[in-house]
């Protein structure tokens, strides 16, 4: 018998923001040594506030499986001015970019190279969307998701030392992927 699994990629619509919320929770709480790679506090980083604006911005896109929610993650048309402090490939007007925040894979679907697939979609998106360029930032003690993005092709461009409230004052790595 063949294995079929549907995989489903879609905006969310407000009426997901339940099912979102709990997820990153779920992520937070059973995600092996957040507390030194991604450091995530549930309601510091990522916020219901947070995921509210992604929601109503048209931001936020998920992954399903079947029926089941397995990664989230924001695809935003544009970059924050903070961005313009890092030496890019190539310098960009802030609405020629799309910025990546807050990914993350359900834990009990890890391991399956889910992230890739949400990374492809943000790809196929920004392209569609006539982006120029993807960039992103992540925290310097996330290895292992550094490690992703330089799999996908993303190149590491600098690092800033910047305020979180889940983080305080760290050094956030960041990186770009040219269209």
């Amino acid at each position: 018998m063949v294995n079929c699994v549907k995989k489903d990629y879609r905006l969310v619509r407000g009426r997901d923001f339940k099912a979102v919320r709990d997820n990153y929770i779920e992520v937070v709480k059973n995600t092996p040594r957040m507390e030194q790679y991604a450091r995530w506090i549930y309601g510091m980083h990522p916020t219901d506030e947070m995921i509210r604006s992604y929601i109503d911005n048209g931001d936020m896109y998920i992954l399903k499986e079947d029926d089941n929610l397995v990664g989230m993650i924001a695809i935003v048309m544009h970059q924050d001015d903070d961005y313009k402090k890092i030496d890019w490939s190539t310098d960009l007007e802030n609405d020629e970019v799309s910025t990546l925040h807050i990914l993350a894979i359900c834990p009990e679907y890890r391991g399956k190279h889910l992230g890739r697939v949400l990374l492809d979609k943000a790809i196929e998106l920004s392209k569609e969307n006539g982006k120029k360029a993807i960039r992103l930032d992540v925290l310097r003690s996330n290895t292992p998701a550094q490690g992703m993005y330089e799999d996908c092709g993303f190149e590491y461009r600098g690092t800033q030392k910047s305020f979180a409230e889940n983080t305080g004052w760290t050094d956030f790595v960041y990186y770009e992927l040219p269209l």
